[in-house]
């Protein structure tokens, strides 16, 4: 899968902005009277630079302030301003000048800096009080309660019990979320939802609030599916996966949001979402890009159901985005997908201890605060016990296996799927790893058929990116989706627990003069993020298809040759698919398609 690993790497270095919401508060006012954020308003490689938003919220008048914060080793403040800032080691402080400390309710002041170094801001306080808005500096807040469990469920009602939480203070009642919104605070540790819709997915947390009005952590998620209903079937009728990658940088320069799903028609004919990707670091799953995960502003223009984002909301940014895709479309589920090409080189370390990894990605995957976002959780390991940008000798042939199960253990019955190599060579990466073994724990393969041939052989041979089959004159044996489903196959994984892979995109050479394949080329075609690639969107028009070979199209237009899928390679593609029991299909990414998913469409009705 290079075009969207590669892709990725590329992205990952433009200029993003970042920013955290924390809460501050000084020793004689509640915690959340005052709130600042903070943003990475540019970076040039080697620096950033920084500001601070302190905002005044409650109803009386802050007199001073005083932000603390931790800078990982390396990262510094190289100049400030509008502020008094100074360190110690690591060890931040920044204390208002004499015009700004005075802030009327409503009122808010910035200060700014310039910074060296990675890191972003860690461990803030305010006036020795802690700047996430739950405490009251010297008043402890409220522990978790007990996650809550789900009992006398019908169509329209559930009830939820917890073990209590406990305070310093005393705590004085608790506020239950459900999919992250609250919807009832009570006094006692049980609570009855009722008014809910048949057949529908739901996701709850409780949080304890003290006699200061400090609330603690969110309790574990509990995931309730009320009875009746249509169950949340495929629209269409049909049991076949129908799965689209969105990738969370598309939100940049691709300006591609959740929201295009929705006016492309593509969300009413698809069954599930891998939103990509979610980083592997020390052993743990990370988060990918904490901006567009959680904390991009939404206008009104832009967002699913046309309610814009607010400054203090608790979720917002491509998460928040999706939640209210899947209000609007039940019939989606969506799973976090962590790894890819770029960051795949952590898994090495994360499978030594399978089970501390797979603790730590269902930590994060269900996160109150995005528990019911996700349905589950896809691995992309590039690749097992072989090489892809960084080679891996030391994990061994059953590594992967011994990750995939400790991955069910961990999931329970949540989706548990993994994105795996199309190379049936022989010797070939799905020899290299136990992909038979591990299918008993997963409910899918997303077998990535594509990227088989591309201009990163500079002068050709011109070749398909996304054979089928074989073809005489194929550059190499082994590469073509036939030959991968049948090794999977003979490596014991069921025909119905592989998706066919499908590329929104065309890899492509310049110099060529052969319209046939097997060209010779000069090196890769002008592409608008890379050269060698492009969209399908951008190709259908600037270099229609001139023929097929091995059930995909390839154009030659001047001196340039590219090989892409049409709608009508796809129906070819899906009836393949069928024939061969497979589970369904799933393709990268959403972005590459037009306007009104015409690819999209061809996959859904070539599976009816």
């Amino acid at each position: 899968m290079r075009f969207r690993h590669r892709a990725a790497a590329l992205l990952a270095t433009l200029s993003l902005p970042l920013a955290t919401l924390v809460g501050l508060a000084s020793p004689a006012q509640a915690a959340t009277s005052a709130t600042a954020t903070f943003a990475k308003t540019s970076d040039w490689g080697t620096g950033f630079g920084g500001k601070w938003t302190v905002k005044n919220t409650g109803t009386t008048t802050i007199d001073s302030w005083t932000v603390e914060w931790d800078f990982p080793s390396g990262t510094k403040v190289t100049s400030a301003w509008d502020a008094t800032v100074t360190n110690s080691a690591d060890h931040w402080t920044a204390k208002n000048v004499g015009w700004n400390g005075t802030l009327a309710p409503g009122a808010s002041a910035s200060f700014g800096f310039n910074g060296s170094g990675p890191g972003s801001p860690a461990n803030c306080t305010l006036n020795g009080g802690s700047c996430d808005g739950t405490s009251v500096p010297g008043d402890e807040a409220p522990s978790a309660p007990g996650t809550p469990t789900a009992s006398d469920i019908t169509d329209t009602s559930v009830k939820l019990t917890w073990s209590a939480a406990t305070d310093d203070n005393g705590v004085k009642n608790y506020d239950v979320l459900r999919d992250g919104a609250k919807v009832a605070t009570v006094t006692g540790t049980t609570y009855t939802n009722t008014g809910l819709t048949a057949g529908t997915d739901y996701s709850y947390t409780v949080q304890a609030r003290d006699t200061a009005d400090q609330t603690g952590p969110a309790s574990g998620a509990v995931k309730v599916h009320t009875t009746g209903g249509d169950d949340g079937g495929d629209p269409g009728g049909g049991d076949a996966v129908k799965l689209g990658y969105f990738t969370e940088w598309g939100v940049y320069g691709r300006n591609y949001h959740v929201k295009n799903l929705v006016t492309s028609g593509s969300a009413e004919k698809i069954t599930h979402i891998n939103y990509a990707f979610g980083n592997v670091q020390g052993g743990k799953c990370t988060i990918g890009d904490a901006y567009a995960d959680y904390d991009k502003a939404y206008t009104a223009a832009q967002s699913v159901d046309g309610v814009a984002d607010t400054w203090d909301q608790p979720l917002r940014g491509n998460f928040n985005q999706l939640r209210k895709l899947k209000a609007m479309y039940p019939h989606i589920k969506v799973i976090w997908s962590f790894g890819g090409w770029t960051w795949s080189g952590g898994f090495p370390e994360a499978v030594q201890n399978p089970a501390a990894f797979a603790k730590s990605c269902h930590d994060l995957v269900e996160d109150p605060r995005w528990a019911d976002v996700f349905d589950g959780i896809d691995l992309d390991w590039e690749y097992p016990n072989a090489c892809g940008l960084s080679c891996d000798t030391t994990s061994g042939k059953n590594a992967f296996s011994s990750m995939m199960k400790a991955m069910r253990a961990e999931f329970g019955n949540d989706l548990v799927t993994a994105a795996v190599t199309a190379d049936a060579s022989d010797g070939g990466k799905i020899e290299a790893a136990d992909y038979g073994a591990a299918a008993q724990y997963i409910d899918w393969y997303n077998v990535m058929t594509y990227d088989f041939f591309g201009a990163w052989a500079k002068t050709g041979p011109t070749a398909p990116h996304s054979p089928l089959t074989s073809y005489d004159g194929i550059p190499q044996q082994g590469f073509n989706s036939a030959e991968a489903i049948a090794k999977y196959k003979a490596a014991g994984v069921p025909s119905d627990k592989m998706l066919l892979g499908i590329g929104f995109y065309g890899r492509g050479w310049t110099g060529v003069t052969q319209s046939a394949p097997g060209g010779t080329a000069t090196g890769p075609a002008a592409g608008t993020y890379e050269a060698g690639i492009e969209d399908y969107k951008v190709l259908k028009n600037s270099c229609p298809a001139t023929g097929t070979v091995a059930g995909t199209a390839y154009a030659h237009c001047g001196s340039n040759w590219w090989s892409y899928d049409t709608p009508a390679t796809i129906k070819s593609k899906m009836d393949w698919a069928q024939q061969q029991n497979l589970g369904g299909a799933f393709f990268w990414e959403f972005s590459g398609d037009t306007a009104n998913g015409e690819l999209v469409s061809a996959i859904d009705s070539g599976l009816k």
